[in-house]
């Protein structure tokens, strides 16, 4: 009997390896260049916006794949297609135009098909296609689905990943109860970011391959109850084939429950393939170590490393090892910044890297040989991957100003020409508001970098209100980064001066800058962003009677600590998923090591004095001083800042005679995604702050 299922299974696998993807009638919504009122920025305007992908360079080094995707507003979904450019400029070719969205886009490695994953059959499988977007074909059929995949460099075989169900849950513990709602827990980690625990782990497989038949996978995880890649933010860049094809490298936290939740310690590990043995390569390396890179020869792998355990924002380092002789080392020891998106050059000797230097990100290189670092960009942009496609980068950049388009660099000038125009046609009518840095001297005698963004059509003739923008992180950037929510210069389309200090605690000015505001979150990061507000009041044309302060997450708390501590200053508050009470965030949060470090420990250590100093900068502590207008945001399916942080924010207000209001996001996290939430959101926004400030 087992040998015909097995039969019947291989059978099936055969038919299904060459199915056609079905012709569909729907296609994907690409919409028309939307031709505009009006030339300032609008919600809708902003979600009209086409989403550049992650690119890559085919084989042969002549065609650039990518991803782009719409938002249908009126269907409240996204929609995602492949396109093609060629490296040496000229018209992009859409290759999909399916209903079905495809994603995890690469090149196979001999150039003669594009590997994709599709549900178009139903399940996400690996489809294949030919270069011109001819002749698409499913190539799996793994049951349950898979949610990415690798080529190995030689071909004979694919890694793909996929959920593996390890845990009991309620009905496997009561098989009597079918109708039994409920879980039983025994530990913490229970949830994360935006969902519980689904008694699932993240595993990967590894199955032989050839020329579009993908053979049996094989758990390289077998049994173990951890995930790789990591929840929830994760992917492919997490797992690396090495270039013969005989190692795959993976980084994986191999803790569970509480010992999770404390720690950040990732591992890279190395499976070889042909004895089934994985070895930790990382093994006594305690913070964050992951995004391994093989260089092309196979001799060296670089990876992004943290040194401390249990601190998410310390210094990213770049580390490289030579395979041959086993020997780490840091070659960032002496580079006061962070090191990401690491790109080897074709002959192995140097490796390109994206760092936050003073406000911007920028290209930098490192010449293994003489461990130099030379910065190859300067401008007001934000780099966010660069990789070498003959003598120029492939770069993706974007700007408060544009979002994300490919750019190839020169790396001996620096001067960049841009290789794709998803965009164009929007921004062509739009005026966007100048964008300037200024700095100004702190309260403790530093320089501190603020961007200014001043409204699209600006007369220093009148006088504007002004909005104080609180970062969150609290170690999350201001740099020149496109967002669509927090968009600069929708803000300032909306008639604003917006003011967006770097304040301390902000990468790009050193580590020291950026550590300060741990278990000082009352302290002089608070002073920085008072000292911006209070310098650009001082301008003419910024009504100081009209001023207010936004931020979500740690920028939320931020507007809540100021609520009670402002002397006057602002006439309406908007705080978006912010700490209200730290004694409550301590202990429902889910990632304890965030807390643990940034507040020094928990609320019942009393002789612990910095972390009571940290439980003294709580919001709630200062709510008998509320008296301004506050609009509280907050997301239920928040995690990281739960949604009780809100309600309890919200009430406070209202208990306090404050005006107020709440806008509930049931479905959305920490962040707002769909379409017309977002929408949403943009017109709450902006009625708030037209009600106090105009």
């Amino acid at each position: 009997m087992k040998k015909i299922a097995l039969f019947i299974f291989i059978a099936m696998t055969i038919i299904s390896c060459t199915q056609k993807e079905p012709g569909q009638v729907a296609k994907n919504y690409v919409p028309e260049t939307p031709k505009l009122s009006s030339d300032v920025m609008t919600p809708e305007v902003l979600w009209s916006f086409g989403r550049l992908g992650g690119a890559t360079v085919s084989p042969d080094g002549t065609q650039v794949l990518y991803t782009v995707s719409y938002y249908n507003i009126e269907e409240n979904k996204s929609y995602r297609d492949i396109y093609t450019i060629p490296v040496a400029g000229g018209e992009a070719k859409n290759l999909t135009n399916t209903a079905s969205n495809e994603y995890n886009v690469v090149w196979r490695p001999d150039g003669k098909k594009i590997g994709y994953l599709s549900s178009a059959s139903g399940s996400v499988q690996l489809w294949e296609m030919n270069p011109d977007g001819s002749d698409r074909q499913k190539v799996s059929e793994i049951e349950g689905g898979i949610f990415g995949f690798q080529y190995a460099p030689d071909m004979s075989k694919i890694c793909y990943l996929q959920t593996v169900k390890l845990d009991n849950d309620i009905h496997d513990l009561f098989p009597d109860l079918p109708k039994a709602n409920a879980r039983l827990e025994t530990d913490i980690m229970y949830r994360h970011w935006d969902t519980w625990h689904d008694y699932t782990y993240n595993h990967i497989f590894i199955a032989d391959y050839s020329d579009g038949k993908v053979g049996a996978g094989t758990d390289i995880m077998s049994g173990e109850r951890f995930d790789s890649p990591m929840k929830p933010f994760g992917g492919t860049e997490q797992i690396v084939w090495s270039p013969d094809s005989k190692t795959l490298a993976y980084v994986c936290k191999k803790k569970v429950g509480k010992e999770y939740a404390i720690s950040t310690n990732s591992d890279i590990y190395m499976y070889d393939v042909a004895s089934g043995k994985t070895s930790n390569f990382t093994e006594g390396m305690m913070g964050y170590d992951q995004n391994p890179v093989y260089s092309p020869d196979g001799k060296y792998l670089a990876w992004e490393s943290m040194e401390r355990d249990g601190y998410e924002s310390d210094k990213n380092r770049l580390f490289v090892a030579d395979l041959e002789t086993g020997e780490k080392k840091d070659y960032s020891a002496g580079f006061d910044q962070n090191a990401a998106a690491l790109s080897w050059s074709a002959d192995s000797k140097s490796i390109y890297f994206i760092s936050d230097i003073h406000a911007t990100d920028e290209i930098y290189q490192l010449v293994l040989a003489d461990n130099s670092i030379t910065r190859l960009t300067d401008g007001v942009h934000n780099y966010q991957s660069a990789v070498p496609v003959g003598n120029q980068l492939l770069a993706q950049k974007v700007s408060m100003s544009q979002p994300a388009e490919l750019y190839l660099v020169d790396p001996t000038t620096g001067k960049d020409k841009a290789l794709t125009t998803v965009n164009k046609g929007i921004l062509d009518q739009l005026t966007m508001g100048k964008v300037e840095k200024r700095w100004m001297e702190t309260t403790d005698g530093k320089q501190m970098a603020v961007w200014v963004i001043y409204p699209p059509h600006f007369d220093p003739n009148k006088k504007y209100p002004a909005l104080l923008y609180n970062q969150g992180g609290p170690q999350g950037t201001v740099s020149q980064f496109w967002s669509y929510r927090w968009n600069f210069q929708m803000m300032a389309a909306n008639d604003y001066i917006i003011v967006a200090p770097n304040r301390r605690g902000l990468p790009g000015f050193g580590q020291e800058w950026n550590e300060q505001i741990s278990k000082d979150y009352g302290g002089q990061n608070i002073k920085d962003l008072l000292t911006a507000i209070d310098e650009m009041a001082k301008e003419p044309f910024v009504d100081e009677t009209k001023l207010g302060a936004v931020g979500a997450s740690y920028g939320g708390y931020s507007v809540m600590y100021l609520a009670g501590n402002h002397e006057k200053r602002f006439k309406a508050f908007i705080a978006h998923d912010g700490i209200f009470n730290f004694e409550h965030m301590y202990t429902t949060t889910e990632e304890m090591w965030f807390v643990n470090f940034d507040y020094g420990g928990a609320y019942w250590e009393k002789d612990n004095a910095a972390a009571q100093r940290s439980y003294s900068f709580s919001p709630h502590k200062y709510v008998q001083n509320w008296d301004t207008p506050i609009l509280i945001v907050q997301g239920e399916k928040d995690y990281r800042v739960p949604p009780e942080q809100g309600m309890a924010a919200f009430n406070a207000a209202v208990l306090r005679g404050v005006p107020a209001q709440m806008l509930y996001l049931p479905e959305e996290n920490h962040w707002v995604l769909q379409p017309q939430n977002g929408i949403l959101w943009q017109r709450v926004f902006f009625n708030w702050l037209d009600k106090w400030l105009k």
